[in-house]
C-alpha cells in the first residue's frame, strides 16, 4: 500500500470515528479523537483513557 493510499484511509476511518463519535454524544472533537485513536493505537488503555477524559471534563466542570 502505497504513503497516499495508507494516509486516505487513516482520515476516512478516522471520519468514520468521529462520525460514530457525533451520534454517541461523546463530544470530542476530531483533533481529540484522533489523538486518544493514536495512544490506542500506541498501546495505552481504552478504558484508562477513558477514565482520564471523564476526570477531566469533572474537573472542567468544576472551574466554571
Amino acid at each position: 500500500m502505497t504513503d497516499t493510499l495508507a494516509v486516505h484511509h487513516a482520515r476516512e476511518t478516522l471520519d468514520i470515528a468521529f462520525e460514530i463519535s457525533k451520534l454517541l454524544d461523546c463530544g470530542l472533537d476530531k483533533e481529540s479523537l484522533a489523538i486518544l485513536v493514536s495512544l490506542c493505537e500506541n498501546g495505552v488503555s481504552p478504558e484508562a483513557l477513558a477514565t482520564v477524559v471523564q476526570e477531566l471534563r469533572r474537573e472542567a466542570t468544576t472551574l466554571w
